[in-house]
């Protein structure tokens, strides 16, 4: 039993079949964000997505029956802990009130592709990776962010106050120059004055406190765009594609072991079976030795 569970579990139609499966989950989920198509198939959708909860309990059933008698082993790869999870949740007694949260884990349901194909699963184990060198570079550019902030706060707040009258502020306004979006325009009214760029008629931004930093405001912008996007930004590529070459050699590693095992236990079938032949062979010579002795002795 535990042997023809086993080739369940590691026969390719099975994985193809959970995968459409989920996939057919997804589409699901995403018909019952039309409250006209809920309501009128409640009754068939509801029917469906019952069977496809059971198609995942029977997948947990038969992975933890391959394991034999050590059905516990499933537990040991996080990705089954993850698959268990988003199951038993479904099994919860909610009540109306928490619709939300079953309808959340019914959404789950497609993450479980990232267990399902081994693509998914290298970039998420990468990005598993890459976060704690991913923290002391969120570090360094917070730190970058902070400097730069506090400065076009004391620099700026006065010219172009919606964009840095304060530290938080220039935080945000910062991040938006950081991702490229539209930052000349801020840059613009630093250089020229708000008086002359941007503000057009903006209460805010008086004859008074327009002030032109000319080349001063460029170099400012021009140096942390090339400092938190040139250079910072692509140290976090850096660290995942690190991250990747890892989990790609664990993935690789994990196979190995497995072809090795399948191998050790075929080799070990076949050694059962010549066990068996030669116990049998060694049976049917004592019978005709047995049958010799007795001619011999009439």
């Amino acid at each position: 039993m535990v042997a023809f569970l086993k080739s369940i579990a590691d026969a390719p139609w099975f994985s193809n079949f959970i995968i459409g499966v989920i996939l057919f989950a997804g589409v699901l989920v995403g018909i019952q964000t039309y409250p006209d198509l809920e309501h009128q198939w409640h009754g068939p959708l509801h029917f469906i997505d019952q069977i496809i909860l059971w198609i995942f309990v029977a997948e947990i059933v038969i992975k933890m029956g391959a394991e034999g008698n050590k059905p516990w082993r499933y537990f040991f790869d996080p990705w089954n802990v993850f698959d268990f999870l988003i199951v038993a949740v479904c099994f919860m007694p909610l009540d109306a009130q928490y619709v939300t949260v079953l309808r959340l884990a019914r959404l789950l349901r497609v993450l479980k592709l990232v267990n399902a194909l081994p693509e998914l699963r290298i970039i998420v184990s990468a990005l598993l990776k890459s976060i704690p060198s991913m923290f002391y570079i969120s570090l360094l550019l917070f730190i970058l962010f902070y400097l730069y902030a506090v400065l076009a706060t004391f620099a700026f707040s006065v010219n172009d106050p919606v964009h840095f009258a304060n530290l938080q502020t220039s935080f945000l306004s910062l991040f938006r120059v950081a991702t490229l979006e539209d930052w000349t325009d801020i840059m613009y009214i630093n250089m020229y004055g708000c008086m002359n760029y941007g503000y057009a008629g903006n209460p805010l931004c008086t004859p008074e406190t327009s002030q032109a930093f000319g080349w001063g405001a460029a170099i400012f912008f021009s140096s942390f765009v090339l400092v938190a996007t040139m250079v910072i930004l692509n140290l976090f590529i850096g660290v995942i594609m690190n991250g990747m070459d890892e989990a790609r050699e664990e993935l690789k590693a994990e196979l190995k072991g497995a072809m090795r095992d399948a191998v050790e236990a075929g080799e070990a079938d076949q050694t059962v079976v010549l066990s068996q032949r030669l116990g049998t062979l060694a049976e049917q010579i004592l019978q005709i030795q047995h049958e010799l002795d007795k001619q011999n002795k009439s």
